[in-house]
């Protein structure tokens, strides 16, 4: 008797056990066997699910064939050989025919008599994750079927020895971008910049053009890095116009997802843009610009995936940094899936910040390139590799390397290289005393925390085992120690709510709010419009009351708005004289808004980066700007609130140095965290010592 639920569960066993061996690197002639095996038994399953009667359960039978067809199409692309098997003249081999019949007897089924044609199956990818499909999309599809990939458009590349193979080289790859780059931006070679596909009465700066004008050339995968404000939006559509990369996907913080389909109607008028809100009920199916967050991407995966995409375009690509998280995982699909049929895709990763933490952070968004895997270099990156003719272990591997993640596609450029028109801007603090009850408290905060952190210092010592002369002191103040109970309490106030560093940072910003609301009352006065930014909630609406009271307009813009509420407050500020200051959440409006009408920005709260406080004064930093741009940080004076400024003004530079050549130090926001309690438990422990603090 047949059971076809064991027949696929053994298609997907072996699939599996082939796609681990090519991650692997590990193609043997056994694993070519089991793949073609694979896909001769996935070929005949299909076709008699197809002709069978009954509808009961071929869909589902369908679906899972098509998840084991995704597997094989995907491995597929890794592997010149196993690719090879895939073409309409691929032979089948008698140990491929000889292990057929051998599963299908495991399985207690009869083999059937074998055919000579040549083996191609239908690699048709279907998601898992097909939660809604709006209906417009299913009405595309049934005026115009998917079609099984054409796998002749891959470039096949020639199978060479491997002088490689034995390496660890993805650690390597990374750690070549934590060195200076000899002063120059980690930037491509470009060509002229072309004008050929802007639309008329727009106009591109030469920065602009040279990446449409690479598009057009032929290149394919762009890390556009640019900073903040070079306009990389206009870059993306146009590339993917000159590309011919339609239907084009991009995937978007949820605050500028409605600018990104107004952008499109600017910059390809002829291209129907389509923004996918909620459910999808509203989306053109036959629209031509796919624009969805990232926080409704996991209710559309499926569809999106089957949508025959020829481009996608991820913009601030540092959103996708933790590959453990729901959002990366679903981009990552997305982009094997559309890799995997055969194309070569259009693939973009936006944003002017690819570094935060640390270099890990190019991770993702060289997986989601293609560039790389989990554990390796892939194709066109492991052949350069290859070319160079240089190990890890010899002198030079390293510049060579980064040089060759560099030509794949990373172009940044710097505002003052290729935009010096663009004003001047600088940062600007202003020290406050936080007097009264309110600043009391916050000192009291500050002294229990010490006071936490110096006890746990203090048994920790006590518990250690007595020297050979029996004395448990040590000389002056133990630093690693200090540092392990620095990141004890971290650890301690990320898992709790109660009284701790980030609690202390919140009721700072709290007692700043009033103060730095009528600082942004008066340059709006007398300097005219202001963008006013805070982490929390409760600061934004503290700041919007003391404005409300000085009867001063203002626009309010949040994460937890509509897309449309939003847009209206961003238009209000940008558009409406009498609307003087925009008050910004800093996580939700510091990234993809156009603020540049303000040239002033005050910051009330600080953040724990460097790159997420670039990116907020960026929002009028940026291409249009008219006016020296200054950014005034409101620190409050005497408190943790200055140690954090100073830490996250020492640590800056993580991009500058990976990525534009300089010899800047690198900081992530744990580094800042753990720094300010080292310093505070340091000071505290040199006073009880009588040590001069500082010394």
């Amino acid at each position: 008797m047949r059971h076809d639920g064991d027949l696929l569960a053994a298609l997907a066993r072996a699939a599996r056990e082939v796609e681990a061996a090519a991650q692997r690197g590990r193609v043997t002639p056994s694993v070519r066997t089991r793949f073609q095996a694979v896909a001769l038994l996935l070929r005949e399953e299909r076709a008699r699910v197809q002709a069978a009667a009954g509808d009961g359960s071929r869909a589902e039978q369908l679906k899972r064939l098509d998840g084991v067809a995704t597997i094989l199409a995907t491995t597929a692309v890794r592997d010149a050989g196993l690719l090879a098997l895939l073409g309409d003249d691929a032979v089948v081999s008698d140990a491929a025919r000889s292990l057929r019949r051998e599963m299908l007897r495991d399985l207690g089924v009869e083999p059937a008599p074998e055919e000579t044609a040549p083996v191609r199956p239908e690699a048709v990818p279907a998601g898992p994750d097909r939660r809604v499909v709006p209906q417009s999309v299913v009405s595309r599809q049934l005026a115009n079927p998917f079609l099984a990939p054409d796998f002749s458009a891959v470039a096949q590349r020639p199978s060479r020895p491997r002088r490689l193979s034995g390496w660890e080289l993805l650690g390597p790859l990374l750690g070549s971008f934590e060195r200076a780059g000899g002063g120059a931006p980690a930037c491509m070679a470009l060509p002229a910049p072309t004008d050929r596909f802007t639309p008329a009465g727009s106009e591109l700066m030469p920065h602009q053009g040279q990446v449409v004008a690479a598009a057009a050339a032929g290149h394919r995968t762009f890390l556009l890095a640019d900073e903040p404000g070079l306009g990389k939006t206009a870059q993306a559509l146009l590339a993917a116009e000159a590309a011919g990369a339609h239907p084009l996907l991009v995937v978007v913080p949820n605050v500028v997802k409605t600018n990104w389909a107004r952008e499109a109607a600017r910059w390809t008028p002829h291209r129907r843009a389509t923004v996918v809100q909620g459910d999808g009920e509203t989306v053109d199916g036959f629209a031509d610009v796919v624009v969805v967050n990232y926080e409704v991407l996991d209710r559309h995966v499926g569809w999106l995936g089957d949508f025959g995409f020829r481009g996608i375009v991820v913009d601030e690509a540092h959103f996708i940094k933790n590959k453990g998280s729901q959002r990366s995982r679903h981009v990552l699909e997305l982009s094997a899936r559309l890799r995997s049929l055969g194309r070569r895709p259009l693939l973009m990763a936006l944003t002017g910040t690819p570094l935060i933490n640390d270099v890990e952070d190019f991770r993702a968004i060289w997986q989601f390139l293609g560039w790389t895997d989990d554990d390796a270099p892939l194709g066109e990156l492991l052949d350069a590799l290859e070319d160079t003719g240089l190990t890890p272990a010899d002198r030079g591997f390293s510049a060579a390397a980064r040089q060759c993640v560099i030509d794949l596609g990373i172009v940044r450029r710097r505002k003052a290289d290729v935009a010096a028109d663009i004003p001047a801007r600088r940062i600007a603090d202003l020290p406050v005393e936080l007097d009264g009850p309110v600043g009391r408290s916050i000192r009291a905060a500050e002294r229990d925390l010490v006071r936490r952190m110096v006890a746990q210092y203090e048994t920790a010592l006590a518990a250690r085992s007595p020297g050979a002369d029996g004395a448990r002191t040590v000389e002056g103040i133990d630093a690693e120690l200090v540092r392990r109970v620095a990141r004890s309490e971290l650890k301690d106030a990320a898992a709790s709510t109660g009284e701790n560093v980030f609690a202390t940072m919140r009721r700072i910003g709290r007692a700043k709010a009033g103060l730095a609301a009528d600082y942004a009352a008066q340059l709006a006065r007398s300097a005219g419009k202001v963008v006013f930014f805070a982490k929390h909630v409760d600061v934004m609406d503290a700041a919007e009351e003391a404005l409300a009271r000085q009867g001063v307009r203002f626009a309010s813009i949040r994460g937890d708005q509509t897309p449309k509420v939003r847009q209206a407050s961003v238009d209000a500020f940008t558009t409406d004289p009498g609307v003087a200051v925009a008050v910004c959440s800093l996580t939700a409006a510091g990234v993809g808004l156009n603020l540049q009408v303000a040239s002033n920005v005050v910051l009330a709260e600080l953040s724990w980066t460097d790159a997420e406080q670039t990116q907020a004064i960026d929002r009028s930093h940026r291409i249009g700007q008219t006016e020296p741009v200054t950014a005034w940080r409101i620190i409050a004076a005497q408190t943790i609130d200055a140690r954090v400024a100073e830490l996250v003004d020492s640590k800056a530079g993580l991009a500058a140095r990976a990525l534009d050549g300089s010899d800047g130090p690198a900081g992530a926001p744990n580094d800042v965290q753990v720094e300010v309690l080292v310093a505070l438990l340091t000071d505290a422990l040199r006073e009880s010592q009588g040590t001069p603090t500082g010394s």
